[in-house]
């Protein structure tokens, strides 16, 4: 299947609904994908950064609304 999407003028809103879709529909399947060894020294920066104080979380929803406010 083939998607034409034109990044370019499609809005922050309908960016961030279109990742969530695929991200849902990615959640949904099982597949055998592998993390990149990359991936593991990140994870375990950003875990050191959390449990030091120099990083924070939000939720979702949080997180959401301020990328949205951001493509207004």
């Amino acid at each position: 299947m083939s998607i034409e999407l034109s990044l370019n003028t499609t809005t922050v809103a309908k960016k961030v609904q279109l990742l969530e879709t695929v991200w849902d529909n990615s959640c949904r399947e099982s597949g055998d994908v592998q993390s990149p060894d990359w991936h593991r020294a990140v994870l375990e920066e950003r875990t050191r950064q959390l449990e030091t104080g120099k990083a924070t979380v939000a939720p979702w929803a949080d997180a959401k609304a301020r990328l949205l406010k951001i493509g207004q």
